[in-house]
């Protein structure tokens, strides 16, 4: 087999969300369209999801979730609302800047979340991200929730995580301008975690992709287009005869949409699950041109585990 030119990660985020979702990443997988799965041990269909990745051999990680359904450990008081709830992604970042949120109550919910993990799988993550991208977001006086992500993945010898830095985010043109200013911020938050994530050895891959490609917005000329860019982003020429792949994530939502009251992290599905975008997203991955522009172009899907 020559020499891949990319090495890719396709994650398949949100396994666990509802059974329709857990059934649309197997067959995601098992039609070639994703290599890794990515598990919320809070949302309502986790054990099943678990249960699929051991039976399918689906090597998954954990979506660590800071921000939608109940918490795993209680009581968490600052990460959560009068009703017992998860502020939500906008919600989290409001509280962490106004100072509202325990770094405390981050670290024992994030523990909680890998021993939950632990539980379910028999194994430790091979991968730890943060839903919503949570886990690059700054916050606190001394300490930041990427202090305690950081510090979390090192204490339990988890090697990787995300750094949500997409080559081409701002030259996108289908991006409408809330979605544009949100993805600049996480931007802006992943590159101020490097240091943070580095300091404490922890490994990603070199180019991440998912922002641009998004619902909607995947097709198979969006992928060529941002399998280009990683190509361009890709690692300097070797001092031996032979240039190393670039490594690269593929963040997806690939599923059946959910069904009302069938699903969530136990508040119920959201829209983004309820939507025709993630069977968009399925259909897209598993295209057999999509297959093809990989076999061209000299990608090939691992996990990262193979990294």
């Amino acid at each position: 087999m020559p020499q891949p030119r990319v090495m890719l990660v396709v994650t398949g985020d949100d396994f666990g969300y509802c059974p329709r979702r857990n059934q649309g990443i197997v067959d995601c997988f098992q039609a070639g369209g994703v290599s890794n799965v990515s598990l919320l041990v809070n949302a309502c269909a986790a054990k099943e999801a678990a249960d699929l990745a051991k039976r399918h051999s689906i090597p998954i990680g954990l979506h660590a979730n800071l921000s939608e359904g109940l918490p795993v450990s209680r009581p968490a008081f600052t990460l959560t609302d009068q009703h017992g709830f998860l502020r939500g992604k906008m919600g989290f970042r409001q509280a962490l800047e106004r100072g509202q949120l325990s770094m405390k109550q981050v670290e024992l919910e994030l523990r909680a979340q890998v021993r939950l993990f632990w539980e379910l799988t028999g194994h430790a993550p091979l991968h730890m991200d943060g839903h919503q991208h949570v886990h690059v977001l700054p916050g606190g006086h001394m300490t930041r929730v990427r202090d305690v992500f950081a510090q979390v993945l090192s204490d339990h010898q988890i090697p990787f995580t995300r750094v949500p830095v997409e080559p081409g985010l701002h030259s996108c043109p289908a991006l409408p301008a809330h979605l544009r200013k949100f993805y600049a911020q996480v931007e802006q938050d992943a590159l101020d975690s490097v240091a943070v994530f580095r300091r404490h050895g922890i490994r990603w891959p070199d180019v991440y992709l998912g922002l641009t490609t998004m619902g909607q917005n995947m097709s198979v000329p969006n992928l060529q287009r941002a399998l280009g860019h990683a190509l361009a982003a890709g690692p300097p020429p070797s001092s031996g005869p032979r240039r190393p792949a670039v490594t690269a994530e593929l963040m997806v939502h690939p599923g059946y949409p959910s069904r009302a009251q069938e699903g969530g992290c136990g508040d119920g599905p959201d829209d983004f699950s309820r939507s025709a975008d993630r069977q968009r997203e399925l259909s897209v991955l598993c295209d057999p041109a999509l297959l093809a522009l990989y076999g061209r172009e000299g990608v090939r899907l691992c996990a990262f585990k193979d990294l």
